[in-house]
């Protein structure tokens, strides 16, 4: 069996150079040499096939360059787009995402979180299930915690990636109020565990004020799973006649009960969804929804991640995105 070979090292840089370890080392790293030094001593490296050695790297500096980010919960497919494109922007500034998936399960979630911490990532982007929940104000003392989504009230972040909630909760229940709908069901990812999210307050303010009656059901984000809980919604003596979905997996799942009923969305059932996935424009009829701007959510999100790792004061750490309706045709007049 061939042998592993031999990594080379900075002392042999430094000897064919002939510079010290500690130029050799600022060199590589751009700092503190001449241009032509720097320029010499990389054309060196790479004709011996040297590599830096991540783990001495991380020793020395004190950084993995590793972030991790935490999923609420990845069988939301908006959260599978949204986390590839924060692991773009990371990538972009040579860090390196390290997503895992709390799969909407809170204590899951804190436990996920103090094993990133743990193992020394960099920082910690997370989208939280519970942003109440008191551990994340040791972890956030820790290591930089940027929150995207809901602020962590108990804890003091590094940076915030805020949705407008309440305006888009706002938007959407206005606009079906003024389709004529009276009966709203809502479709939320919440848990028994985490009441009192800031989404589903917003939902009962939102309703009293209009006058609506507006029922919240708690839904997981799997399609099967979604299906059948709308199956069942959709099933009831008394149905609503819109239902508003936390996110377009969940209005998927409405989509597909509907059909399994031979109901029509659009024409026996209004859907309205609230992330705006590339999959709803593709539906029969397109997904009503609500745009958060992802790019620019990641984009935030990054630098202020990148920022928090460095150092750098930055003047504005809370981003509040506000949210653009895409109306279609999933959603009409009764």
């Amino acid at each position: 069996m061939a042998r592993p070979s031999k990594r080379t090292t900075l002392r042999e840089v430094a000897e064919a150079t002939g510079l010290s370890t500690a130029a050799v080392s600022y060199a590589l790293r751009g700092k503190h040499v001449s241009k032509e030094t720097e320029e010499r001593v990389r054309r060196a490296a790479a004709e011996l096939g040297y590599e830096a050695d991540p783990i001495a790297r991380a020793l020395v500096s004190g950084r993995t360059s590793m972030v991790g980010v935490l999923a609420g919960d990845l069988q939301d497919l908006w959260q599978q787009q949204l986390m590839a494109a924060i692991g773009r922007e990371l990538l972009a500034g040579d860090r390196y995402a390290l997503i895992l998936d709390a799969g909407g399960d809170p204590d899951r979630e804190l436990a996920l979180a103090k094993q990133l911490r743990d193992q020394r990532v960099d920082a910690l982007l997370v989208s939280p299930v519970n942003p109440s929940a008191k551990g994340w104000a040791a972890i956030a003392d820790s290591l930089p915690v940027v929150a995207v989504g809901d602020s962590l009230s108990r804890a003091r972040t590094a940076g915030q990636v805020i949705f407008d909630n309440r305006a888009g909760i706002d938007a959407v229940l206005e606009y079906l109020h003024g389709l004529g709908h009276r009966r709203v069901t809502v479709l939320t990812p919440t848990r028994p565990s985490t009441p009192d999210r800031p989404a589903d307050v917003y939902v009962r303010e939102a309703a009293d004020r209009l006058g609506l009656r507006a029922e919240l059901v708690p839904c997981p984000q799997e399609l099967g799973e979604a299906t059948a809980v709308a199956r069942g919604v959709l099933d009831g003596s008394r149905p609503a006649t819109a239902v508003f979905c936390f996110s377009d997996s969940l209005a998927y799942g409405v989509y597909a009960a509907a059909a399994d009923a031979s109901l029509e969305v659009g024409r026996d059932v209004s859907v309205v969804g609230f992330d705006n996935h590339p999959v709803s424009r593709v539906l029969t009829p397109p997904l009503t929804t609500v745009d958060w701007g992802l790019t620019q959510i990641a984009a935030e999100a990054a630098r202020l991640t990148v920022a928090a790792i460095e150092g750098k004061r930055v003047r504005k750490k809370r981003v509040l995105c506000a949210p653009q309706m895409s109306e279609r045709g999933s959603a009409v007049r009764v």
